[in-house]
């Protein structure tokens, strides 16, 4: 059984790679100050590049928990993950309304994929 860390600090791994399933650690935005469709895109676009460092994409998503601070946001947030996600390829999804590590901090992403093979 080999369990791979990748990018690896004392709290969490940004990746963790089982059995050829990634788990990505929580993902939020790259600049907190933007609304709720700017930082979902750019939450995304990290999860992106986790997913292709990975060896993995978002054709093989697995599984995705949401965390969106308010639910006045979701149908926003929704038209960019409706964009994002390709076509017959959507995950098992949960999204839930939480409270967030910083206040303005509106969503955040956890993300569980298959590798390519």
């Amino acid at each position: 059984m080999t369990i791979q860390r990748m990018q690896t600090k004392q709290r969490m791994s940004r990746i963790v790679i089982h059995n050829k399933t990634v788990y990505l650690c929580g993902q939020v935005c790259a600049d907190a100050t933007k609304g709720i469709k700017e930082q979902t895109q750019t939450m995304l676009d990290k999860v992106d590049e986790l997913l292709i460092e990975s060896g993995s994409s978002r054709e093989h998503m697995l599984s995705a928990t949401v965390y969106i601070k308010d639910m006045q946001y979701f149908k926003e947030m929704n038209e960019v993950w409706d964009a994002w996600v390709p076509q017959g390829h959507a995950p098992a999804r949960a999204c839930v309304e939480a409270a967030m590590a910083r206040p303005e901090l509106l969503v955040e992403v956890s993300v569980i994929a298959a590798q390519k093979d």
